[in-house]
């Protein structure tokens, strides 16, 4: 990492590179070398334990359980969607050293304030500590019968203790960044490797050939009801990888990682065990020199075959997995139910009949490994959460608001909502004991975080397509594939809104 972060004797950007918009010109300065893809490897990991716990585990699996695969094309392109939004997210991190954040402020200041509400309002709901304290619960205190278990006084007391616990794994680690990579990159790994056993033990032909069926068959929508709501099937498919502001902390990961611009940027260090590093809160450009398009080039080929290889594939292999093993479970080769599991379908009582019947086929011991894998699941996604969302807050409020000051730095801003969040979470559940269910709040999350995707996914549009000039420029063809993600996320969350104006039934 650069030390000289703060310099401000270089050469501004003019305004034929980057289009300054309404914050400060950025500062010329040469794109460091392209570093190997081994050592690239890390953001987009980050991003697949996030998805982990959402979309993968929770919300995909669910619509298999009620609807089979009917819905699954979604799915499919919600993925692939995301993979070509996070790369524009990276472009601008890529090019200019600064989050994607602070590139909508360029286009307005008011994109400060909406993304600061956005980015806090759906994630301050600790949905995914409260189901990992669930799943634990049912590894301590199994009901004997197999029936659906009922949420005790316990999910709430392990709820507030996994909260806690991530804000002190995030704190005791001196760069913040450093920590989360290491504790993503262990867990993903258990949890792919366990994905893998289980559908290898569980997954049946006839299950593959119906998912296929069912990725093919675009514009199939499942029968509504009080469960499969328009708001979750919103969520659903912004879940299909990791949704909402969440997708944004990948530029924060790029800069931290020191991918190509942001290697002159600091990182957030811990205020506890970590020394200070000096950020800048405006980015820097290069010249448009035959070296630079050069190095721009190899910098951006590897950032493509890391986030696909990282987040694309990973994320993808678990949705599919995930889904196969739960239709594999509760249907058979005709495509019927295989008993009467409507006990299983409140809150995320679906994972634990998904639990029995494993245990029933396999022994307990496969029983006890498929829930340990749901709660490393939904205990790394809180984590993830906690970690993404504090970042993309502390980032807005310093650069929009806080530049000079000098004592709230980022990273003091960072831990600041870091705990906030944590605080506010511990009372929602406290005082939401056996009122909100798990499902409950993932179904707010998700629906929000599909309205979120909307809307930055027109300000990427802008901010690559139009602020960006020369090699950098977004092309046309990936200007196509953000009008249909624009098309895509805005169709679901219109429908959604005039549904709920009673204008559609």
């Amino acid at each position: 990492m650069s030390e000289e972060a703060t310099t401000r004797d270089d050469p501004v950007v003019p305004d034929d590179l980057v289009v300054p918009g309404k914050l400060p010109r950025m500062r010329l300065r040469e794109l460091p070398e392209p570093v190997p893809l081994r050592k690239m490897v890390g953001p987009s990991i980050v991003l697949a334990g996030l998805a982990l716990g959402s979309g993968e585990f929770i919300l995909w699996p669910y619509i298999t359980f009620e609807t089979r695969f009917v819905f699954f094309w979604a799915c499919v392109l919600g993925v692939a969607t995301q993979y070509f939004l996070n790369m524009e997210i990276t472009r601008w991190s890529l090019a200019t050293g600064e989050s994607a954040t602070t590139g909508f402020a360029r286009l307005s200041r008011h994109f400060a304030w909406i993304f600061l509400i956005l980015n806090i309002v759906p994630w301050i709901v600790p949905a995914w500590s409260k189901g990992a304290a669930q799943v634990l619960t049912w590894l301590f205190w199994p009901p004997e019968d197999g029936s659906a278990p009922v949420e005790t006084a316990a999910v709430t007391w392990f709820s507030v203790g996994g909260l806690v616990l991530c804000g002190v794994i995030l704190t005791a680690g001196k760069v913040v960044y450093e920590t989360v990579e290491r504790v993503q990159l262990i867990l993903v790994s258990l949890v792919l490797a366990l994905v893998v056993v289980l559908a290898f033990l569980v997954v049946r032909p006839d299950a593959i050939t119906a998912q296929v069926v069912g990725a093919v068959s675009f514009g199939q929508l499942p029968e509504l009801t009080d469960q499969l709501t328009v708001a979750f099937l919103l969520g659903a498919v912004a879940f299909a990888g990791v949704g909402g502001t969440l997708n944004l902390g990948q530029s924060n990961y790029v800069k931290d990682k020191g991918y190509g611009m942001g290697n002159y940027i600091g990182r957030i260090t811990s205020p506890v065990t970590g020394q200070e590093e000096a950020i800048s809160e405006i980015g820097f450009h290069f010249p448009h020199d035959e070296a630079n398009r050069d190095r721009w080039k190899r910098w951006w080929r590897a950032a493509s075959a890391e986030h696909f290889l990282s987040f694309f594939v990973t994320c993808l292999v678990t949705l599919v997995l995930l889904t196969l093993i739960c239709y594999s479970i509760f249907y058979d080769a005709a495509g019927e139910r295989v008993a009467d599991h409507s006990e299983y379908g409140h809150d995320l009582g679906f994972i634990w009949g998904e639990s029995v019947v494993i245990r029933d086929h396999f022994g307990n011991v496969m029983k006890v490994l498929f829930l340990i894998m749901g709660f490393v699941i939904l205990l790394t996604t809180e984590f993830g959460v906690l970690d993404a969302s504090s970042r993309v807050s502390a980032d807005i409020v310093k650069v929009n608001w806080l530049a000079k000051n000098e004592i709230w730095t980022e990273s003091r801003l960072y831990f600041a909502f870091l705990w906030g969040t944590i605080a506010v979470g511990c009372v929602i559940l406290v005082a939401g004991y056996k009122t909100v269910s798990s499902l409950q709040l993932f179904k707010f999350t998700a629906a929000m975080n599909g309205g979120v995707m909307f809307v930055y996914s027109v300000t990427l549009l802008l901010m690559n397509r139009f602020r960006l000039r020369g090699v950098v420029r977004m092309s046309a063809w990936r200007a196509g594939v953000m009008v249909f993600a624009i098309l895509f996320f805005g169709s679901f969350s219109f429908w959604l809104l005039f549904r709920g104006l009673g204008i559609l039934s």
